[in-house]
């Protein structure tokens, strides 16, 4: 028995892809505009972390939500809940209140994000709309990012960007209420003790957790490795994001085997960390690998006969994990051991997964295709 798919409705792309995009670029809009928000490095870091913790608790049960009641219900509640949360960051006066909306904004993500993705993995065409999906969730992290900078110099006003793209998400917001809903997806049989999860699924998730954590990582080391300006720093971080908006789309065409492609990856990746510490032509090679990554993983689970709210929202918080702990390891690595040290652990943990992704339970050969 199989996880029936998805009818193709290619109008019915639009609100899912201009949400991802929206619900991106608001996330990362407060960020070239913290000291507006709040004072010191503590607090600022605070508002910025607390987004990542309720993308973090939410997108798990959002997954397992969107299996029973349907997608569309979830997906309109996560970006129910994005515009809600941008206009309180924009009322809000007091850094609790902005604290308090940056976490109720990560939960809309969370939200939005888990039922988005099991939409986008039942459908017959799931990995030519996974590289469109993904493409453009890097594309809204680009705009959030470069846009509510320049909005904040051009307006003198740090809340600008929030506003233009808490206003963008209204449109997705009114193009979803019409949407066909779906159907709750049943539970398969098979796999672990009759869960309906293969044997040893536990290593994809893992390698989300290491790969996806691992780019996370040179990030969080780069600049104070490097000491380069903000703006030099800016352009170097944004090329990663940018490469791996070029290579989602092709990754998604050529239906290369997950398996074998994570291990091939797990080792360019390994390199490129290196790469990192001796050049900063290492952030497009992580960010083009990062691209081929994610669409194997998510073409490996899109084949594994589950749930797809169940896998999404479990790949979703292995990937938040990653970003959340790897950086931070490596932050006390370097601290401790030196900052090469803390690459040379890194490219590691990114190597080892070229071996542990083989005990997932298959080869993963039959998993390129729907």
């Amino acid at each position: 028995m199989s996880i029936p798919p998805e009818p193709v409705h290619h109008n019915d792309r639009l609100p899912i892809y201009l949400g991802i995009f929206g619900v991106m670029a608001l996330s990362n809009a407060i960020v070239p505009v913290l000291p507006a928000f709040a004072a010191g490095p503590a607090l600022q870091g605070s508002i910025y972390s607390a987004y990542f913790l309720g993308a973090f608790l939410m997108v798990f049960p959002a997954g397992l939500l969107s299996d029973r009641i349907g997608r569309m219900p979830v997906i309109r509640a996560g970006l129910a809940v994005t515009v809600a949360s941008g206009l309180m960051v924009l009322w809000a006066a007091d850094p609790a209140l902005v604290l308090a909306a940056r976490f109720v904004e990560g939960l809309g993500a969370g939200l939005f994000v888990a039922s988005a993705m099991s939409w986008m993995n039942t459908r017959p065409d799931h990995e030519k709309v996974s590289g469109e999906f993904m493409a453009l969730l890097n594309l809204g992290l680009l705009a959030g990012l470069l846009g509510s900078g320049l909005l904040a110099g051009f307006l003198a006003n740090g809340r600008g960007g929030i506003l233009a793209f808490t206003l963008l998400s209204l449109l997705p917001v009114a193009l979803v209420l019409p949407a066909r809903e779906t159907a709750p997806v049943p539970r398969q049989p098979g796999g672990d003790a009759g869960t309906g999860r293969p044997p040893g699924i536990v290593w994809l998730y893992l390698s989300s957790v290491i790969l996806v954590g691992a780019t996370g990582a040179v990030t969080a080391l780069y600049p104070s490795y490097t000491g380069e300006s903000p703006a030099d720093l800016g352009i170097v971080i944004a090329s990663m994001n940018l490469a791996t908006i070029i290579a989602v789309i092709p990754a998604s065409r050529l239906h290369l085997p997950p398996v074998r492609t994570l291990r091939v990856a797990s080792v360019l990746l390994a390199v490129s960390v290196l790469l990192v510490a001796v050049s900063p032509l290492g952030f497009p090679v992580v960010g083009a690998l990062l691209g081929f990554i994610m669409i194997a993983q998510i073409a490996y689970l899109a084949g594994t006969g589950i749930s797809q709210g169940e896998a999404m929202g479990a790949y979703n918080a292995a990937s938040y994990a990653g970003m959340t702990f790897l950086p931070f390891v490596a932050g006390l690595v370097a601290g401790s051991s030196g900052f090469l040290t803390a690459f040379g652990v890194t490219a590691a943990l990114a190597l080892s997964m070229a071996v542990t992704i083989g005990r997932c339970g298959c080869s993963g050969e039959e998993r390129s295709s729907p």
